[in-house]
């Protein structure tokens, strides 16, 4: 982890949550939006439990960076790494093997713990886990090229897995100036000869001229994914996250799923949310330079008032061996959103690419024939 955590440990915290009547363990309903029991059917309503949750409130960065942060926002939990998609994810002390919910590789784990900063806000999942199977049967029944293997495999394969993945989000207010150039574009009369005749053409020019000025925004929740146990390009395509609906984390709401620990640290997650940053500030630059094109040869970007949060987004996981080949699918667990590896059936192309080959070998003979 990153020097902002070089504190006293924290002590492992173990998130139990008893049934009333029978002791059993609960579990959070996405359905109903409460704890469950599965033993005796008994809910408990979230807002008149015991549990006190944090505030939703960000976190000075700079405070952070030079290692200030107060000691009641550390905490260590128990994880498992594995070996091979570097995930790192929470479980109970007592469990002792396991597989990996994100490649499903079988792994052991090991007695140490990860120490980070404690989560901030947390989206709540909002779809029970057959709604997430659902949404990832359809998903692959519109992929024709998809085995069918596969396809039954998943259908009737064990459950989903419930996984809140690690963010940041950044706040900040920031002022640019730049200086560039306006480009205006205009036309000029030319006359060329073609086919023996004089033809009169328009040639588009450009007219540049010196601009400069300043911007400012502010950005509110820049979004950063902190995990790397998933390619970038599957959590990205599960977006837009409703991140107005963040709610103050309650351990209470991990009832029955599992939180994967980031391995993205602060610092890093700040480089990533510069550049998101920075692109936007040069289409600010670029509209306020105006005109049909614009240069931009210098910015200057004052960041102030850096604040981050660390929160947890749902996410159904499925990850299916199949012939030897691990097949992973996301689920956005609010919205339904799938994303996954696109497998391929060789028959089904191959099957493809001969009734190509004689639909053209058909048209070929008709038109020759005509």
């Amino acid at each position: 982890m990153s020097g902002t955590l070089a504190q006293p440990a924290a002590p492992s915290k173990e998130h139990r949550f008893p049934c009333e009547q029978c002791g059993a363990d609960y579990r959070f309903d996405p359905a109903a939006g409460e704890l469950r029991c599965d033993h005796c059917g008994h809910a408990q309503s979230i807002q008149s439990g015991p549990w006190r949750g944090a505030t939703l409130r960000e976190m000075s960065f700079d405070a952070a960076i030079a290692q200030n942060l107060p000691e009641v926002e550390i905490e260590e939990t128990r994880v498992l790494s594995c070996p091979n998609c570097a995930a790192q994810v929470e479980f109970d002390p007592s469990i002792h093997a396991k597989e990996c919910p994100f490649c499903a590789t079988p792994v052991v784990t090991d007695t140490g713990t990860h120490r980070h900063i404690k989560p901030r806000g947390i989206l709540p999942f909002a779809l029970s886990e057959k709604q997430a199977r659902d949404a990832m049967t359809d998903w692959l029944g519109r992929l024709w090229f998809a085995p069918n293997g596969l396809q039954e495999y998943a259908r009737k394969g064990r459950k989903m897995q419930g996984i809140y993945v690690p963010y940041w989000t950044f706040d900040a207010d920031t002022t640019t100036d730049y200086r560039g150039e306006r480009g205006t574009v205009y036309y000029e009369t030319h006359t060329v000869m073609r086919d023996g005749k004089r033809v009169q053409t328009q040639v588009a020019r450009v007219r540049w001229n010196p601009a400069s000025g300043r911007v400012a925004r502010f950005f509110d929740d820049v979004l950063v994914l902190a995990s790397k146990s998933l390619p970038k390009s599957y959590t990205d395509a599960l977006e837009p996250w409703d991140l107005p609906e963040l709610q103050p984390y309650r351990p209470e709401f991990l009832a029955g799923f599992r939180a994967e620990g980031y391995a993205i640290t602060l610092p890093e997650g700040y480089q990533a949310a510069r550049g998101i940053m920075a692109r936007v500030i040069e289409r600010d630059v670029r509209f306020a330079i105006g005109g049909d094109q614009q240069r931009i040869h210098a910015v200057d970007t004052d960041i102030r008032d850096v604040h981050f949060k660390h929160v947890l987004l749902p996410v159904w996981l499925a990850a299916y061996k199949f012939r030897g080949k691990t097949y992973r699918f996301v689920v956005n667990g609010r919205t339904g959103r799938v994303q996954g590896e696109r497998p391929f059936s060789v028959i089904k192309i191959s099957i493809a690419v001969v009734l190509g080959l004689v639909v053209a070998a058909g048209l070929g003979y008709l038109f020759a024939d005509a």
